[in-house]
């Protein structure tokens, strides 16, 4: 089995519906569904039947929170590569994993872009990822577990920390490829439509908290002021600086400028 799309959901059926459908649409068909549903009473449960044919393995039972239930996915999951598409998300278009498995290789993780609409609005955007991923990456961002793919072998000995609601997957996509030093590629390819809100935007003052304990536990206090520093640029401006500073060329002329800001200024 080369893939293992795991949804979880709670009371979201109408969400639900529409991931369900993105993923039985897909071309590649080398893959196992799974489903994981917290107890919902909003007619998930029913949703759930309709489409059971397409189901390899689901569930409907309460649940400890978001990474307790994605633990029950991967507990469950026989595929090569783990992909985890929660309800309200939707694969980009029905050739994503066709399109993904060309740019697979041997990576430990494949990640890529997400597409995600204000319906406010109407404007649209994808995935601004790094041309290199650091320390920095996380003091600052997020990489979408939507549109990333993971081995299954990286779960063996590390699933995803319940002891966190909102930022279990980022403390995992850290500590796998900055600790751990996982092999990761990083693709133009648009995996995913992601459903606007959520609980880490509903909940911004606990994303925050959650986020500096695991720094806190992961970084000296030294080092966590030095990216601290760095994170009062926007992730945009931040990025550009670093390609910058890996051209020899270029980080001579930033440094002629902060020499030249500094004299000015101070």
């Amino acid at each position: 089995m080369k893939y293992s799309i795991i949804t979880i959901n709670y009371n979201n059926c109408d969400g639900l519906r529409k991931t369900i459908e993105s993923v039985i649409s897909q071309s590649f068909k080398d893959y196992e569904f799974i489903v994981i549903d917290g107890g919902s009473t909003d007619g998930s449960r029913e949703i759930i039947d309709h489409y059971s044919n397409s189901i390899n393995y689901w569930i409907s039972e309460p649940d400890k929170g978001i990474y307790n239930a994605m633990n029950k996915g991967i507990r469950q999951a026989k595929g090569d590569y783990l992909n985890f598409l929660n309800s309200g998300d939707a694969f980009y278009d029905s050739d994503v994993l066709a399109s993904v498995d060309k740019e697979l290789g041997d990576y430990d993780i494949i990640i890529g872009k997400e597409f995600h609409q204000d319906p406010k609005t109407g404007e649209s955007a994808t995935t601004f990822l790094p041309t290199r991923l650091s320390m920095v990456t996380f003091v600052v961002s997020y990489l979408p577990h939507q549109s990333g793919f993971i081995k299954r072998t990286l779960f063996n000995d590390s699933l995803y920390d319940e002891n966190l609601r909102i930022v279990g997957d980022w403390k995992f996509y850290m500590q796998q490829i900055i600790c751990n030093e996982r092999t990761v590629k990083l693709t133009d390819l648009v995996v995913s439509r992601r459903e606007q809100g959520g609980i880490s935007n509903a909940n911004s003052t606990l994303n925050t908290e959650e986020r500096l304990k695991v720094l806190h536990e992961i970084l000296p206090p030294g080092v966590l002021k030095d990216y601290d520093s760095l994170a009062k640029l926007d992730k945009t401006s931040l990025y550009k600086l670093l390609n910058i500073c890996d051209s020899n060329k270029s980080r001579k002329w930033l440094i002629y400028f902060i020499k030249l800001i500094n004299r000015i200024l101070i």
